[in-house]
């Protein structure tokens, strides 16, 4: 009796343990499976729409003031072949060479053609001659930088005297210690009183065609200067007018670089007028 009572006891502190041990595992488990409330699909994808469509309409409206800025700043390249950008040193220096070459290996019996060979002897050396008498006298052209809006611009607002500086500057000259060597020899009366000595000279380093903020063709000259100041153009800004014009009104600044100054040569014709 006394072990079947001790059993039972047994048995219900068993039962009790076991609930106890369920309870708490319960109520750990009702802890565990507590989360915060997920937003609903079809708000999270409202939600990613609205952006997409904001980053979409801010992307938009910056791409027509780059395109624009784009547009009137285009370069336009300077690929155009003609016989005024051909140095005719090299052509007479290299033809010359290659006649006397071919000329004295037929000579000696190396190449064919003995019998042409006093021709090209004959030839080849005042060809020769030339060349090097070319090479040595040449003044290579300038670079020139061309904008899209002004080269448009340049048939009709642009004066004959602005169109002859920009052909003369951009080929091949011969004889010429630099290009402009007579308008600047004028404007900055070399070796005469209040002029400047001929070593200080400007030079002439690049021109670029642009248009102004008022819409007029503009040729900039840019020069290279290192004995002189800004103030020594500008004291001489009304002589660039009276020379490269009429038609025209020359201002002068100060270049990217410290010793580069620029003389722009605006013309005074308005493009409406023109085209009317």
């Amino acid at each position: 009796m006394q072990t079947l009572t001790l059993t039972r006891a047994t048995n219900l502190f068993s039962q009790h343990q076991h609930d106890r041990y369920l309870g708490l595992s319960n109520h750990r488990l009702c802890f565990l499976s507590v989360h915060p409330p997920s937003p609903p699909p079809l708000l999270a994808s409202k939600r990613h729409r609205l952006k997409l469509a904001f980053v979409a309409k801010a992307a938009d409206s910056t791409q027509p003031s780059s395109a624009t800025t784009s547009a009137e700043k285009t370069l336009v390249p300077d690929d155009e072949l003609t016989l005024a950008k051909v140095s005719f040193g090299v052509i007479g220096l290299g033809l010359g060479i290659s006649l006397l070459s071919y000329g004295f290996g037929a000579y000696f019996s190396i190449l064919p053609g003995s019998e042409w060979s006093a021709l090209m002897l004959t030839y080849g050396f005042p060809l020769a001659v030339i060349g090097m008498a070319l090479k040595y006298a040449e003044l290579k052209p300038v670079p020139c930088l061309t904008y899209s809006d002004a080269q448009s611009l340049r048939e009709t607002c642009a004066t004959p005297i602005l169109k002859q500086v920009r052909n003369d500057v951009i080929r091949f000259r011969y004889g010429d210690e630099q290009h402009l060597d007579e308008a600047l020899k004028r404007i900055f009366q070399y070796g005469l009183g209040g002029g400047i000595p001929r070593r200080s000279a400007p030079v002439l380093q690049m021109i670029r065609e642009e248009v102004t903020e008022d819409g007029k063709y503009c040729l900039v000259l840019v020069f290279e200067a290192k004995a002189l100041k800004l103030s020594d153009f500008e004291k001489r800004q009304a002589k660039f007018t009276s020379f490269f014009g009429p038609g025209i009104t020359a201002e002068v600044g100060k270049g990217e670089s410290e010793n580069l100054y620029e003389v722009r040569l605006i013309s005074n014709t308005i493009p409406n007028v023109s085209s009317s």
